[in-house]
């Protein structure tokens, strides 16, 4: 029989309830054996609803249970490095919703983690066959030099209780999906930006970034260009532009996981794109896919593909942003 990572799931946050939890459970190398909340009623209603045998009132419980193996830490930005901390400290792994901080020095804290616990920052994006298909024609040299990528990413939501509009606790467009095209530019191009510019527009009740474009130039003539906000009409795209050849991943960060995805690859001739060649890739849920990866390099089965340092350099580029909305100008990373 296959072996298996015994998962125990951090709080009943709705990313968790309706896609990274199930999702875990349909890997063949996860159970999901235990959730915990502060309020036992919730984790009770979770587990029963989920199908998970056991159900704690604190993350504590949950930590010192021997029977877990790794942990998913979906909890707000401003508690991902303590309990992070908190949940290796006592004997766990953990795959820690994105960002990993609310800034890399916060970040840097996770060098602490004990020698043999494996963090990894969930960024599943970079686990679906699309993602893995675009490198790989970005790599055959298809594209020609790649020299520019553009990225957006929007959703509308104005709910004054919602934590992602809560700027005390990490809220905010950049935190939560600005992180995307950021992740986009170092996954594609394969090395990190070496500088960043950035405007930023904030929300006069909330005091959360709401709207935000930044130039991240990664040197040798690339940049990649973004915009992502909160509050505009849901909206993304990756467009990757090379010497001799345009690529487009059409649902970049969401894909459906019981859908095919679709990629589209041309030559700019015509310009409308009527010619392009279309690639469609299986259906996949890329939060199995992750999951999966995780617990192979948790059973030593295959290295960690993204740890601690990789979480910390993508931090880092955030950060520079979040300089360059002062400064008004360019920023190192």
């Amino acid at each position: 029989m296959t072996k298996k990572v015994r998962w125990g799931i951090l709080s009943t946050a709705n990313i968790g309830m309706a896609k990274v939890t199930p999702a875990i459970q349909k890997a063949d190398n996860c159970e999901v054996a235990a959730i915990a909340s502060r309020d036992l009623g919730k984790a009770r209603e979770a587990a029963d609803k989920l199908g998970i045998a056991k159900a704690y009132g604190s993350y504590e419980e949950l930590f010192a249970d021997p029977d877990i193996d790794a942990i998913y830490n979906p909890l707000p930005n401003h508690l991902h490095v303590p309990m992070t901390l908190a949940a290796t400290r006592a004997g766990k792994h953990v795959l820690c919703e994105k960002p990993i901080a609310i800034t890399a020095r916060e970040a840097e804290e996770l060098r602490q983690v004990p020698e043999g616990r494996l963090v990894m920052e969930a960024f599943m994006i970079r686990f679906h066959p699309q993602w893995q298909r675009a490198r790989e024609i970005i790599r055959s040299g298809e594209l020609g030099d790649v020299r520019a990528i553009t990225a957006t990413f929007s959703y509308f939501n104005n709910d004054a209780g919602n934590v992602r509009n809560q700027a005390d606790i990490g809220g905010g467009g950049i935190l939560d999906i600005g992180c995307y095209p950021v992740t986009t530019g170092r996954f594609l191009f394969e090395s990190e930006p070496q500088r960043v510019v950035s405007l930023v527009e904030h929300d006069p009740v909330f005091g959360t970034d709401r709207l935000a474009s930044a130039i991240m130039d990664f040197d040798q003539g690339r940049r990649l260009t973004f915009t992502c906000s909160t509050q505009l009409v849901p909206h993304q795209r990756v467009l990757v532009q090379g010497t001799r050849g345009k690529l487009e991943i059409l649902i970049p960060y969401n894909a459906p996981a019981d859908e095919r995805t679709a990629i589209t690859i041309d030559t700019g001739a015509p310009i409308d794109g009527s010619l392009a060649r279309r690639e469609i890739l299986p259906a996949c849920d890329q939060y199995t896919e992750q999951a999966r990866a995780f617990a192979a390099a948790v059973l030593g089965e295959t290295p960690l593909p993204y740890g601690v340092e990789d979480a910390i350099a993508s931090m880092k580029v955030l950060d520079a942003i979040f300089r360059s909305e002062k400064s008004e100008r360019w920023e190192a990373v």
